[in-house]
């Protein structure tokens, strides 16, 4: 399956989760119901079956569980972070130099860029040594990377990458916003036994009272104590089986994940070595937060135990997930050294290595030449290749030092994102360089001024990969700095009164990453499966990339190919007047609510469109891949030669 058809699968068990869901309710009301219409009954010889009974419970348990689903949700929307911080996760600065952390990041950076998206945010958790990792978040635009100590110190790079490869998986396919309501829908059922518990709580109390002592016979008391028993009982028979969907769910996908990192990396000895690693190692996959069993089915290991084996596992038995990725393994674990041996070892080996050596170690570690053929571009849309990761490594270690260190923390990443803006005309950067020694921080500004002649030598390919590395630094901005952050760039943008193909992807990247994260924005849904009411938004998309050619005579060729890929009814192309950036931004976030497949429909009228007069400018493939990212579709960056379509 594509990037697409991964979308479509996801919106399709996202729709059976509520079902699966909507039959639970059904079934905890109706023992909920049992409970209270035989305790009435047998104090008042009323019949059992009671319809406004029946509709005053099945509203109180809709109520109950839909609220506390609703509020674990919102509790977890503020994205992954939340979730790595309740398991004890620290997050790593992205300018750190300790050598294993430095190796973790470099991993994910270059997976981040070779995907397409915003490097992740990469949290340690230092009191884990077992060998484990995690994605979680709603979306790539808010999701982290969690990985244990015993992960980053007892596999190698090949390893590393192999699971964070299957990592980048659950990102790319939407698998991470079905774990976070699988998290939901069992905490709203749990909500019913949590209120069995109080009620009994309550009774217990109650019956030391002075009421209950002059009422001898307690009935009041075992009443309370019989209905919260009930609740208890149903709440965690509830759980039981939301336990076992999400078990069931979170398998699957496992082996998708597994899949995935083997057609990504094109290494099987990757995450088969990391596999086989956790077999043979002391603490295995194991996580000891108390929080574990709430985030189980979203590790790379199985990181809970469960007392009833297999049935609740929320991942595959080892061996057979190593048997599909190396169907002649021989079934043996190696012997794995505890990590306080490992660290050790390490620690003395490091010692004697400079930070650039080291460096250039790692990357020299992936600078294997790619055999995979150059399929279109178009194809890797939510997925990663060999080719791909290859090529971010040698991209990243191509960057003068300066610029990666920049991208790396908070105050370089602002001035990065200064200089890239800043203009060839020599009037025009006057004005932008007096708004910045008036508006920006006074560090930043120093910092963008010792940067410019850098930035000015900066290959045109390497502009969007260095800000997918920057944006992980902005998201550490106060909603302070990013305020007069954004007000800079819309500034530096105006100051030679007109916006520019870069200049547009540039400001459209930044505000769609970085404005949920300080104000709030409503998610896009999916409302329509067909194009046909976008016919006027197809029109403003096709015409702009249309007239992106470098000769404007082919504009109406170009704008035919595209259309002829879509084949609406009274798609028309626009004038020059009409196609302004504003009509584009607002084009745009209507079109991120049709479907997974409209949406690859859609992309592929825009590559036609680009390729009609068979000469592709950098500028041109920003604008594609700032289109795909506006619509939730990662692409990732052309390789050299490489057809868009």
């Amino acid at each position: 399956m594509d990037f697409f058809d991964h979308q479509e699968v996801a919106r399709k068990k996202t729709g059976r989760l509520v079902v699966l869901f909507v039959l639970a309710l059904v079934a905890i009301t109706a023992m909920v119901y049992l409970v209270v219409a035989g305790i009435i009954a047998a104090k008042t010889q009323q019949q059992i079956w009671q319809p406004k009974l029946l509709l005053c419970v099945g509203l109180g348990t809709l109520a109950v569980v839909g609220a506390a689903s609703a509020y674990k949700i919102s509790e977890l929307r503020a994205g992954g972070r939340v979730i790595a911080e309740s398991l004890g996760g620290r997050l790593i600065d992205p300018g750190s130099a300790a050598p294993l952390e430095r190796k973790i990041l470099n991993v994910i950076e270059e997976m981040a860029i070779a995907s397409g998206t915003v490097v992740p945010p990469v949290y340690l958790m230092e009191n884990e040594a077992s060998i484990n990792a995690f994605a979680a978040g709603f979306s790539s635009d808010d999701a982290v990377i969690g990985v244990t100590r015993g992960c980053i110190e007892l596999l190698s790079r090949d390893e590393l990458q192999g699971v964070m490869a299957h990592e980048f998986s659950h990102i790319l396919n939407g698998d991470m916003r079905l774990n976070i309501r699988l998290i939901g829908i069992t905490y709203g059922i749990l909500a019913i036994g949590l209120i069995g518990g109080i009620m009994m709580r309550s009774a217990v109390y109650s019956s030391a009272g002075s009421y209950n002592r002059r009422n001898r016979d307690g009935r009041g008391v075992m009443v309370m104590l019989a209905i919260g028993l009930a609740l208890l009982i149903i709440g965690y028979v509830g759980v039981f089986f939301g336990q076992l969907i999400k078990a069931a769910v979170s398998r699957q996908r496992e082996f998708l994940a597994d899949a995935s990192a083997v057609q990504f990396s094109r290494h099987p000895d990757g995450i088969g070595g990391a596999l086989k690693k956790i077999g043979g190692y002391t603490f295995g996959a194991k996580i000891t937060s108390s929080n574990a069993e709430e985030a189980s089915h979203m590790f790379f290991g199985e990181g809970v135990s469960h007392v009833m084996g297999a049935m609740m596992a929320t991942h595959p038995p080892l061996a057979q997930r190593i048997r599909r990725i190396e169907p002649r393994w021989d079934g043996q674990f190696p012997e794995v050294e505890p990590s306080k041996t490992m660290v050790e070892k390490r620690d003395r080996k490091i010692a004697h290595l400079s930070r650039a050596q080291a460096f250039t170690g790692a990357l020299a570690a992936a600078a294997v030449t790619s055999q995979e053929p150059l399929r279109p571009a178009l194809q890797f849309v939510g997925q990663i290749s060999d080719g791909h990761i290859q090529y971010a490594a040698r991209l990243i270690a191509d960057l003068p030092e300066p610029l990666k260190q920049a991208a790396h923390e908070a105050y370089g990443a602002r001035a990065l994102i200064y200089v890239l803006l800043l203009d060839s005309d020599a009037k025009a950067r006057k004005h932008q360089e007096q708004r910045l020694s008036e508006h920006a921080d006074a560090q930043v500004h120093q910092l963008t001024l010792q940067l410019e002649p850098l930035a000015d030598q900066l290959d045109p390919h390497a502009r969007l990969p260095l800000v997918d590395m920057a944006l992980g630094s902005l998201r550490q901005l106060s909603a302070d700095q990013y305020q007069a952050f954004k007000a800079n760039v819309d500034a530096l943008i105006r100051a030679d009164e007109k916006v520019d193909l870069f200049e547009w992807v540039l400001r459209r990247i930044i505000l769609r990453h970085l404005e949920p994260l300080f104000t709030t924005v409503k998610p896009p849904r999916t409302r329509y499966y067909s194009l046909r009411p976008m016919v006027e938004q197809c029109a403003l998309l096709l015409s702009i990339l249309s007239y992106a050619c470098k000769d404007r005579a082919d504009a109406a060729k170009a704008f035919g190919a595209g259309a002829s890929q879509l084949r609406l009814s009274g798609l028309t192309p626009l004038s020059m007047e009409k196609c302004r950036f504003s009509a584009l931004d607002a084009a745009l976030d209507h079109l991120a609510e049709v479907g997974p497949r409209e949406k690859r429909k859609l992309l592929a009228a825009c590559a036609a469109t680009i390729v009609a007069d068979q000469d592709v400018s950098v500028h041109q493939g920003e604008l594609l891949r700032a289109i795909a990212d506006a619509l939730g579709c990662p692409m990732p960056p052309l390789l050299p030669g490489q057809p868009l379509a």
